[in-house]
């Protein structure tokens, strides 16, 4: 069987003005599923822009993004949006969460653009997972952060997604906030089967992870694996 998500070699280059920025080099990575691995580094070291050719929002300038051995290139317009919308959560630093719906209706958002008619029951069920229920009919700005971030993270478990592509998921929380996080990205592997993709600063983030990778200027400098 082929690993959930693999990237083969590959590199992406940005061109602005005449200008050519080298964001990553030969990279390559295999993730099983049920797996967490943690992109470790420094500031403009690449983990942004491997998390957005691992989910498919963006494309190498060479190599391959492959999900279950298909590659993400090869994919039609169409194909690409239903991959984005059933099969990969994303959860963002900054939550994004809609400020005009409510959290129910932020959870169910993903359900309704894949085009599923059941939305409120499974939605509720993923707040309940996360503590959250009694705040479905509230506003996102009457939550904490730590509230928003878990809010997020029902959300991206809404349609039970095979891979979570997490971005500095904890680095907007205080201390007792993150753990929570974190320990939900964790159930996340344990209750769905998800592999989570997560880049972090954070120590703590990255000791739940089953494999640490150190990136430095666009490349693999070190694995870790416990």
């Amino acid at each position: 069987m082929p690993p959930r998500l693999e990237l083969r070699q590959i590199s992406k280059t940005y061109s602005s003005e005449g200008q050519h920025v080298e964001a990553l080099c030969d990279v390559s990575l295999r993730l099983e599923a049920g797996t967490i691995t943690a992109l470790v580094g420094r500031s403009g070291c690449g983990k942004s822009t491997l998390l957005n050719l691992a989910g498919a929002m963006d494309f190498p300038t060479s190599g391959e993004v492959l999900i279950d051995g298909r590659s993400t290139g090869t994919l039609s317009e169409r194909e690409l949006t239903a991959l984005r919308r059933k099969r990969i959560g994303f959860v963002f630093q900054f939550f994004q969460l809609l400020p005009t719906l409510t959290v129910l209706e932020n959870v169910e958002l993903p359900l309704l653009l894949a085009g599923e008619t059941n939305t409120s029951a499974p939605a509720l069920d993923r707040l309940r997972w996360v503590g959250l229920a009694e705040k479905a009919a509230s506003l996102p700005h009457q939550l904490s952060g730590g509230q928003m971030q878990r809010v997020a993270i029902a959300r991206a478990l809404s349609a039970s997604p095979d891979i979570i592509i997490a971005d500095e998921p904890t680095g907007n929380l205080d201390t007792a906030s993150g753990d929570q996080v974190l320990k939900l990205l964790h159930e996340s592997v344990d209750r769905f089967g998800a592999t989570v993709l997560m880049a972090t600063h954070s120590a703590e983030a990255a000791s739940i992870a089953g494999t640490r990778v150190r990136m430095r200027d666009g490349r693999i400098a070190e694995i870790e694996t416990s």
